[in-house]
């Protein structure tokens, strides 16, 4: 199973929250979704960085990432997606074990969704003005 890593919270989690694995990964709803259906998509081995992937596991997350998509496209019936992956402190990252947010966005979740993930630095956003 994992590999504990400092009391990594992807390296211990319970069975239950776990939607799909195989050998390589895991899916999970995130604990504090932005929005419904909010999913992650987890190595299991304790790597931080998406640059650490081995060619095998780089594949296997495509394959994830898409299938927990046609299962959210399914359940939930979204408009669009934001896949997004935070890189290091300086970009957000908080835990330290690399995951893929898979976000279903929904027609008027935001006022103005143009610009996407262009918000996480808001002056930069409207590029458009």
């Amino acid at each position: 199973m994992f590999e504990i890593a400092n009391r990594c919270p992807f390296c211990s989690l319970p069975s239950s929250r776990i939607i799909s694995e195989d050998s390589l990964f895991l899916v999970i709803r995130d604990a504090y979704p932005v929005s419904p259906g909010h999913s992650l998509i987890i190595p299991k081995r304790h790597i931080a960085s998406l640059f650490e992937l081995t060619d095998d596991e780089k594949t296997c997350l495509f394959q994830h990432l898409s299938k927990a998509k046609t299962a959210l496209d399914a359940e939930f019936k979204p408009d669009g997606y934001n896949v997004g992956i935070n890189e290091g402190a300086a970009a957000g990252q908080t835990v330290f074990h690399l995951h893929v947010h898979l976000i279903p966005r929904y027609h008027g979740d935001r006022a103005d969704p143009r610009g996407g993930v262009r918000w996480i630095i808001p002056d930069k956003a409207s590029y458009w003005i």
